[in-house]
């Protein structure tokens, strides 16, 4: 439960770090990268469904 929290807080935070953390190096994590460098909002939502999934 606690990783979870920090995972979502890290989500709103730093998106690619959030994702690299839950998921490591795949293609979630360069879709993350490119949202943050294109437009930061997309990549908070796209971080948070990644971390809310189980």
């Amino acid at each position: 439960m606690t990783n979870k929290i920090l995972l979502i807080i890290l989500a709103i935070l730093l998106p690619p770090l959030a994702v690299y953390l839950k998921r490591g190096v795949d293609k979630h994590l360069l879709i993350n990268i490119v949202l943050c460098f294109v437009f930061f909002l997309p990549a908070i939502i796209h971080g948070l469904w990644v971390v809310m999934q189980d």
